[in-house]
C-alpha cells in the first residue's frame, strides 16, 4: 500500500528579513511563481525583524500588487535575530509543512520540490537541503567558511547520532507538528544546531537530505553570518545535545 500523501496539503514558507529591501521583493516573485508538486498550496509569512531600512514597504508594495499571494506580514518592535524571527514565523504558519527561506537570494525557491518528493513519496518527515552533495550549481566563496561548516555539521553528527552533510542549511522543511512541538530558544543563528538537535531525538522522526544549489552572498553584498555565531554555534551543539536537551 502507498504511503504517498494523497490529501490537499499547504506548505507555509518562513521568510525572516533583516534590511532586505534591495531582495525581498525578487524572493516573493520567485516564490510566488513556483509551482509544487503534489498539489501543494502555500502559505508565505515573512517575519520582519525590525528593519531599518524599507524592507516593510518593500512587502506591502509587493502584496498590493499581487492580491492573489497569501502573504502573511508580522513585525518585530525590536531586532530580536533570526533565530527569533523563526520562531514567530513557525508559531505564524498554519500549512501542515514548514521551509525556511532566506529573504537574500542565496537559495533558489524553485527547489522546494527537491525537499517536497521525500515528502510527498511518503518517506519523509524532515528534509534538509545540502550545499555539500548532488551536481548543482555552487557560487565559489569562503574556504574558512566551508571548513568551519563541515567541522560544525561533523561535531552536530558526533552527538546527535546523524550523518548529514550541511547541518547549517537554511533550507530545511519540517512536518508543521514537529517543529511546532519544540521548545526551540536561540535568537541567532544557534536556530540551526538547537533544531537538529531537538528533531534528532523526535520519537521515529524519518529525515532525509538532498542536493540543492547555492548562490552565496559576500559581506559586501549583505551576508550576515560572522566568526561569533560559529563559536556561538558550537557552544549550541554542547548545550542542545549534552546540557539542555529539552
Amino acid at each position: 500500500m502507498s504511503n504517498k500523501i494523497k490529501t490537499l496539503s499547504t506548505l507555509s514558507i518562513i521568510i525572516p528579513a533583516y534590511n532586505e529591501e534591495k531582495t525581498i521583493a525578487v524572493i516573493l516573485k520567485k516564490v510566488a511563481e513556483v509551482q509544487l508538486i503534489g498539489g501543494f498550496d502555500k502559505q508565505i509569512v515573512v517575519v520582519n525583524d525590525c528593519s531599518k531600512d524599507n524592507t516593510i514597504g518593500s512587502v506591502e508594495a509587493f502584496r498590493s500588487q499581487n492580491p492573489d499571494v497569501h502573504i502573511k506580514l508580522v513585525s518585530h518592535e525590536v531586532n530580536k535575530g533570526k533565530g527569533a524571527a523563526l520562531h514567530t514565523g513557525i508559531r505564524e504558519a498554519n500549512g501542515d509543512y514548514i521551509i525556511i527561506q532566506d529573504a537574500d537570494l542565496e537559495y533558489d525557491p524553485n527547489e522546494f520540490n527537491l525537499l517536497l518528493k521525500p515528502v510527498i513519496d511518503g518517506f519523509a518527515d524532515v528534509v534538509y537541503g545540502s550545499r555539500f552533495m548532488g551536481g548543482r550549481p555552487h557560487r565559489i566563496l569562503f574556504f574558512w567558511h566551508s571548513i568551519g561548516n563541515k567541522m560544525l555539521t561533523s561535531a552536530s553528527n558526533m552527538l546527535t547520532n546523524l550523518n548529514l552533510t550541511d547541518m547549517e542549511t537554511c533550507y530545511k522543511l519540517f512536518r508543521a507538528d514537529i517543529v511546532q512541538g519544540l521548545r526551540l530558544k536561540e535568537n541567532r543563528f544557534g536556530f540551526e544546531p538547537e533544531v537538529t538537535a531537538k528533531v534528532s531525538r523526535v520519537p521515529d522522526v524519518r529525515i532525509y537530505e538532498v542536493g540543492i544549489s547555492y548562490y552565496g552572498r559576500t559581506y559586501a553584498e549583505g551576508k550576515k553570518i560572522n566568526w561569533k555565531d560559529g563559536f556561538r554555534a558550537i557552544y549550541c551543539i554542547m548545550k542542545y545535545n549534552i546540557w539542555s536537551r529539552r
